[in-house]
């Protein structure tokens, strides 16, 4: 029995599931709803490794994720051995807030948690009193108060580079809070309809547990004023999860892409990977 390996990139609205990963007691989760319904279509239990499991709340326009069937279980008439088919059979079974919107056969070496080379996030935000525009209420939060988007970027600067976040992330068992920051950059994105609105863009290797919102929320507190400029670089000689730094609401946050090697480097970034973080448990968002 011929194995094959596909890559699935998805979206969904994170409103009302609670996070990627699977859990107990029959909680609604993006991997639990996805894989029921693979399994349905290919008539056998299927397993999903994602590039990011991104916490409750959070939203996916890019997220990549990765199964292995069959050619048996491809060759079946609905689907004639051609995975694009799948995106088809799929958004018929999916409810309307998840969508696979490509299905690709790829190398075996491809992991698409480890394979990855950089994750990107973008925080939607609105500082305007009214909050936000009701029809991007579900993916845009709101701060109730006014900010400076020159020392927002300022704090964001600080934080570039390799660093030991361990201040802006949740504590785990035996992970490492040592990241590679790529860019930070933050946005004003304002419209007549949406005045007030800034985005920021952040792009990491990978992320700890709510490293996002909390990288997020330093900015926020400098940009209100009620922090220095130098707050970002002082968080980071903080040796433990800091309660100074305020926690994002998980609703603006969207995982916009995720980054991969040529197919002849799969293999050996996620060998590098594994060796680098062996003991860690990976958690985006």
């Amino acid at each position: 029995m011929t194995n094959v390996r596909l890559r699935l990139d998805l979206a969904y609205d994170g409103t009302d599931f609670h996070g990627w990963a699977k859990q107990k007691g029959g909680l609604r989760t993006v991997q639990q709803t996805v894989e029921e319904k693979l399994s349905m279509v290919l008539r056998h239990p299927v397993e999903l490794t994602v590039a990011g499991r991104t916490d409750a709340g959070v939203h996916a326009s890019g997220q990549v994720a990765h199964l292995d069937t069959t050619r048996a279980a491809l060759g079946q008439r609905s689907i004639d051995g051609d995975p694009t088919k799948l995106v088809k059979r799929l958004a018929k079974l999916l409810p309307a807030d998840v969508r696979v919107h490509a299905c690709t056969e790829v190398p075996a070496d491809f992991d698409a948690r480890f394979s990855a080379l950089r994750r990107r996030y973008v925080y939607r935000i609105t500082t305007h009193p009214r909050g936000a525009l009701p029809t991007r209420a579900r993916d845009t939060a709101t701060w109730f108060k006014p900010v400076d988007l020159e020392l927002m970027q300022a704090a964001a600067d600080q934080l570039v580079g390799l660093n030991d976040f361990v201040a802006f992330c949740k504590a785990k068992p035996h992970a490492t809070t040592i990241r590679e920051l790529l860019a930070f950059e933050w946005k004003d994105v304002s419209t007549p309809a949406e005045p007030q609105l800034y985005e920021a863009h952040v792009t990491a290797d990978a992320f700890c547990w709510s490293m996002v919102r909390s990288l997020v929320g330093c900015c926020l507190r400098v940009g209100e004023g009620s922090r220095g400029v130098d707050f970002a670089a002082h968080m980071l000689r903080e040796e433990s999860r800091s309660s100074e730094i305020p926690l994002a609401d998980a609703q603006g946050l969207s995982l916009v892409g995720v980054d991969y090697p040529d197919a002849d480097q799969l293999a050996a970034r996620a060998a590098m990977t594994r060796g680098r973080r062996a003991a860690e448990d990976t958690e985006l968002g």
